[in-house]
């Protein structure tokens, strides 16, 4: 029998407070080589449904040492789905027995994908910001309001500035306001956003630099999470030249991604983010700026998504059926 957990299901038994460890925990494992992550394919698709393609699709597994379970995941990543009112990233989950390949569940992998990608803001926000923290997020996105959920989770979150090139940010600025009861704001441009930030967090599909070095306060963490390939691109070299320590999910892949190709760093350059969980490193002073780059790993979708199931299995949630 195979677990099904629909969005609805895995909302009922997902929540901030309890995957944050699970995450950093994931990033521990990865951290000491516990870890079975294949490289991710990502390719165009939808080409001859148009002129051109229509989205990115990526298959991403990982299996972590010691678990019940490895997971496959599979992404679609397509821009034109904001203008269709649908995500702009889709993803499910298959998880596998890891003793006898049998299958164990499939779960609608959006939301963890949103949570588990929100916790590495959270986290590093934690372990690395100043206090209390003045955000600034760059998108207003599902995954800018993950951002912001998971680092009030973890942290002291004071306020929160929201800029996008869309009117989309005020809608995002009411709903966060609401949400979590702390001042939010949408402002008219990325440096106005930027500006007196602490934690500045870009969460968007940009292929150029959403803002300016030159307006980051002595201090601020820059968690960079929209690039993962090499078209993309949210940094500008400044904010790399201003940057006392770079850190990174998967620093091999990262320095594969625009951020880092239009720099002259070198993955030697880049900080493992795990050594932070692992306190091997930490900010060497109140006014070094900090960058975390981060273009997800499938570690941190096995754990979390072997948590959820744990618990909508507990809970009773989701549907067996038979295959």
């Amino acid at each position: 029998m195979v677990r099904i957990l629909s969005d609805a299901a895995v909302a009922s038994v997902l929540d901030i407070e309890s995957l944050l460890p699970i995450v950093r925990n994931a990033f521990v494992k990865q951290g000491r080589g516990e870890v079975e992550r294949p490289e991710r394919p990502h390719f165009p698709v939808g080409t001859g449904l148009a002129d051109g393609a229509l989205g990115t699709g990526l298959v991403m597994p990982a299996y972590i040492h010691g678990a019940t379970y490895y997971a496959t995941k599979l992404v679609g990543v397509h821009e034109g789905n904001a203008e269709r009112g649908l995500p702009t990233i889709n993803a499910q989950i298959a998880l596998t027995e890891a003793e006898t390949g049998l299958p164990a569940a499939f779960l609608a992998g959006t939301r963890i994908t949103n949570a588990r990608t929100g916790c590495i803001g959270g986290l590093a926000t934690k372990e690395l910001a100043p206090t209390p923290v003045r955000l600034a997020l760059i998108g207003a996105g599902t995954q800018a309001q993950w951002q912001a959920r998971c680092i009030a989770a973890a942290t002291n979150l004071e306020s929160i500035r929201v800029y996008s090139p869309s009117e989309s940010r005020y809608d995002t600025s009411d709903k966060l306001e609401s949400e979590l009861d702390i001042p939010t704001n949408a402002v008219e441009s990325a440096d106005d956003a930027v500006s007196g930030a602490n934690v500045v967090v870009t969460a968007t599909t940009a292929t150029e630099p959403v803002f300016s070095g030159d307006a980051l306060d002595a201090g601020t963490l820059v968690v960079a999470i929209g690039a993962y390939a090499a078209e993309m691109r949210e940094l500008d070299r400044t904010t790399f030249e201003r940057a006392g320590h770079i850190f990174a999910d998967v620093p091999d892949e990262v320095i594969e991604i625009g951020d880092l190709r239009a720099t002259d760093l070198s993955e030697d350059d880049i900080v493992p983010l795990s050594a932070v969980f692992r306190d091997r490193v930490e900010r060497e002073s109140d006014s070094e700026i900090v960058v975390v780059e981060s273009v997800g790993t499938a570690v941190l979708d096995a754990a979390a998504s072997e948590h959820v199931l744990e618990r909508a299995s507990e809970h009773g949630s989701g549907e067996e059926v038979g295959l």
